[in-house]
């Protein structure tokens, strides 16, 4: 405890905490964030580090920061803690350093996306294999009343989505995609689809509308992805469902660099512990290995729990 109290006695390592509080970041983004030197920024978070408030998780060549929960002492002091620096005068500050980071992830995916809308379908079936798993996807589905499909890109579930849902909407914050996407939507006249652009963490759909939400292969682009957990929840009926195929986690560089990925991939514990965490219910889960040294793809399906359930 003694050790707790040392490690969170300095304005610096204070504002950390709120910052990590909020999502995982490199050094390189806290030193933006913070307007302070990187070797300055290093040594606070040491200071965290061997105070067990904070961990550090390689990605390929990147190291992302984040709050532990394993610190007992420090998991009942951080929500006092928390509230307390909402109050300080470099909050404000802090925030807007925090959405300009967050930000400039979602430009960069943007702005990918944009640049290569017409090849995607070729990157996708030679990069992630999406013939080899869409099946698994969508054989959870069923028939629905109204499916999202959120992240949609060129469009490569809409045909088979069209037939399984009276309402298809898809949506991307890519407009050269949603082109793509209009494109296969009228060559198919598939009446039953409507496309709209929009960002995955606030979804242009009414409050629990749909019956079933679809990510496929798009959380590793969410600049912070447990938001977006949240957003699907704010977007569903009681009893909905949550479908999503995404990448194991791996450590390939080159296929970040390849694809503008934000995060390379996520561990099955990161996705259930982000699901249970917002409200839903793993219901399956598969793990289909790729061929060509290629990362390995989940397939996972959760429910969403009743609020009385949720609450307590």
């Amino acid at each position: 405890m003694v050790k707790l109290f040392k490690s969170l006695a300095d304005v610096t390592r204070l504002r950390l905490v709120a910052i990590l509080a909020q999502g995982e970041f490199t050094v390189s983004e806290l030193t933006d964030i913070l307007a302070m030197g990187q070797s300055r920024i290093s040594r606070h978070l040491k200071i965290l580090l061997d105070a067990g408030i904070v961990t550090v998780q390689r990605q390929g060549t990147w190291s992302y920061f984040r709050l532990d929960g394993k610190n007992n002492y420090f998991q009942q002091l951080c929500p006092t803690i928390l509230e307390y620096l909402a109050t300080d005068g470099v909050y404000p500050a802090d925030q807007q350093g925090i959405t300009r980071i967050l930000d400039e992830r979602q430009r960069k995916s943007r702005d990918f996306f944009d640049h290569h809308a017409r090849e995607w379908d070729r990157l996708a079936k030679e990069m992630i294999a999406a013939d080899r798993y869409q099946g698994a996807l969508l054989e959870q589905l069923g028939q629905v009343e109204t499916v999202v499909d959120v992240g949609v890109g060129t469009g490569s579930l809409l045909g088979d989505l069209s037939l399984r849902a009276r309402q298809v909407i898809g949506i991307d914050h890519s407009p050269s995609m949603l082109n793509e996407a209009r494109t296969r939507v009228e060559n198919k006249q598939l009446v039953n689809v409507d496309l709209r652009l929009g960002e995955m963490t606030h979804l242009p759909v009414a409050d629990h509308s749909a019956d079933a939400l679809i990510l496929n292969m798009v959380l590793h682009h969410a600049p912070h992805p447990p938001t977006v957990f949240n957003e699907l929840r704010r977007v569903l009926r009681p009893g909905g469902k949550v479908l999503i195929a995404e990448l194991e986690r791996h450590q390939l560089e080159w296929f970040r660099d390849r694809l503008a990925d934000q995060w390379l991939g996520f561990t099955r514990q990161e996705l259930t512990d982000w699901l249970q965490l917002a409200g839903y219910r793993l219901v399956n889960l598969k793990l289909m290995k790729n061929s060509n040294k290629l990362p390995a793809v989940q397939v996972l399906t959760a429910e969403l729990i009743d609020q009385e359930e949720y609450n307590q």
